[in-house]
């Protein structure tokens, strides 16, 4: 079987053609941040002649779109409404968007204790449809434990109002964290418009004659969803980039044990990742973006504003004079390098100019070095090193911080919390343009082993293509009222012979559950099913225990399939 996998990214749009798990073709456009949808089929068109099958063509996508639109804020005017309860301040909350509050409430075992005013829904829905608002986003404080008020809304909204999209904040997350559920709720609203339109036109790409099956898209967590799901939950494809990069480096590395950090160094930003006992790092409370706590499972991911194509600043320190100048490089981009083409000097000129990269035109390199050179009083090769060192010294330092920052707080692999983390690397993954050259020096400083990928430029796309379906849910059972949710499935039931409930069968249960999932996205096995969270806890009255609630989290785990380079084979350094 065929699989493409693209990878959007903020400088090139990189693609791989891999079948039978070795890499075919890879391909490489510019992207154009105005129009990210020409660049993805301009990507896929460059791979494309490499396709030769009848069987359709399985396609993995990892974009910036929702990335994008969430840190420019572009996304649709999105009217929030909230069910908090009682002793709720949610101004208090600092969202940075606005919330409208209705009357009704459920309680944290997912009784209702006030039921919601419809006269009061239907006025709060006229209003947001009166200032032309047609995305809406649904929250009840403890919807996870029964979504009946959100599902109530829903219907009320669906009616006659012409909301363009409605997003239920149980639908997106079983994890208790109220306002992080209402962030959450609120992006995916706000970029589900986007996200149609995307969806469009990879449904247009699939109508023109390309043999395209089924869509995939890659997750904050490593896993891919459909496009359908993608519709309803956008929000899970926020940073899918620098999740690429850990499933590539994952899909070719020769170290896929023990402990490494992964370092993706593109034209912009440069992505810092953690491998810990053999598995990536997660963030355990969900991912954050522009300053929004959300539930969305994420990888562990740093980024800088540091690669191959940023600007060199002269900054002068305070002691003043030409000898106190000092060069700081990113956090923007400069442009191209002006070895190819560009009209400002970048590190990657200054490999040029000292002969690490044989790209582009030395000369032109020269030139712009030496701008810089005449400002600082050295020499054209000295001001190129100078430049060279500095790259590797933020590069180390942001791995350092990023380190120190793990090591202060319990850290979470797909499979445990590790206690003590013991997570400091033997070895550095490189990965992206400009890998070759920085690798190996950043390891020689931190006194560290390295290796640079098999086809490191495209390693992203790689990682996106064999990246495989994953899904969560969380099953929360109560004895006590002989109740069951699984709010990701949009279930609520009554347990069987409540009296004999107990956490193994809970287990079984959330286990199943996740198999149903697993099923929607194609996978038959139950061996890819694991438990990532669990509680338990007895339900007290008059010194008698009455019941237990249980609340389990069964995920069918992110894995990724392992890549040979190949026809196309790349060049690998390891274990220097």
């Amino acid at each position: 079987m065929y699989i493409a996998g693209i990878d959007v990214g903020g400088t090139n749009t990189d693609a791989a053609l891999i079948k039978d798990n070795q890499v075919v073709a890879t391909g490489k456009v510019p992207t154009d941040q105005d129009n990210l949808v020409e660049s993805t089929a301009a990507a896929l068109e460059s791979i494309l002649s490499s396709y030769r099958d009848s069987e359709p063509l399985e396609l993995h996508l990892s974009t910036t779109l929702s990335t994008n639109t969430i840190i420019e804020g572009q996304g649709d005017p999105t009217f929030v409404l909230a069910v908090p309860g009682p002793g709720m301040r949610i101004e208090d909350l600092s969202l940075g968007f606005p919330v409208h509050k209705l009357s009704g409430s459920v309680d944290h075992r997912g009784r209702e204790v006030a039921a919601v005013n419809p006269r009061e829904v239907e006025g709060a829905l006229t209003s947001a449809r009166q200032a032309g608002i047609e995305v809406l986003a649904v929250v009840g404080k403890f919807s996870h434990r029964n979504p009946s008020q959100e599902l109530e809304i829903e219907t009320l909204a669906k009616g006659n109002y012409g909301f363009r999209h409605v997003t239920l904040g149980h639908r997106l997350s079983g994890r208790p964290n109220f306002p992080r559920r209402l962030a959450t709720s609120y992006l995916n609203a706000s970029v589900a418009g986007q996200q149609a339109r995307f969806a469009q036109m990879v449904k247009r790409l699939m109508l023109e004659g390309r043999n395209i099956g089924r869509v995939y898209l890659l997750k904050a967590d490593g896993g891919t969803m459909t496009l359908k799901d993608s519709l309803a939950r956008p929000v899970e494809t926020i940073l899918s980039g620098p999740a690429a990069s850990l499933m590539g480096a994952r899909a070719l590395t020769k170290h896929q044990h023990g402990n490494a950090v992964i370092v993706d160094i593109g034209g912009t930003t440069t992505d810092i990742a953690v491998q810990a006992a053999g598995e990536p790092v997660f963030q355990p409370q969900g991912a954050e973006i522009a300053g929004h706590k959300t539930l969305v499972p994420a990888l562990f991911v740093r980024s800088i504003g540091l690669g191959g194509d940023s600007e060199i600043r002269l900054v002068r320190r305070p002691e003043g004079g030409k000898a106190h100048l000092q060069l700081l490089i990113g956090p923007r981009r400069a442009g191209t390098p002006a070895a190819l083409g560009g009209s400002r000097a970048t590190p990657t000129d200054a490999a040029v100019v000292l002969g690490l990269t044989s790209i582009g035109d030395v000369n032109r390199a020269r030139e712009v070095v030496a701008q810089l050179a005449g400002a600082l009083g050295l020499g054209i090769e000295e001001t190129a090193q100078e430049i060279i060192n500095g790259f590797i010294r933020q590069l180390v330092e942001a791995v350092e911080d990023t380190y120190a920052y793990l090591e202060s707080r319990p850290v979470y692999t797909i499979s445990e919390l590790l206690a003590p983390p013991d997570i400091r690397p033997g070895v550095l993954i490189g990965l992206g343009g400009p890998a070759q050259v920085f690798i190996p020096l950043a390891a020689q400083a931190m006194g560290i082993d390295w290796e640079v990928l098999p086809h490191h430029e495209e390693a992203n796309a790689i990682g996106a293509a064999a990246s495989r379906p994953t899904a969560a849910v969380t099953y929360h059972a109560d004895t006590a009222l002989g109740v069951v949710t699984v709010p990701e499935m949009d279930y609520m039931g009554k347990i069987k012979k409540p009296l004999f409930f107990d956490l193994k069968k809970a287990r079984e249960e959330a286990r199943r559950w996740a198999a149903e999932k697993g099923k929607e996205l194609g996978i038959t096995g139950s061996d890819d099913i694991t438990i990532v969270e669990e509680e338990s806890f007895n339900m007290v009255r008059g010194f008698h225990t009455v019941g237990r609630i249980f609340t389990i989290r069964a995920q069918v785990r992110p894995e990724v399939r392992r890549i040979a380079a190949g026809a196309e084979g790349g060049e690998a350094d390891a274990d220097h």
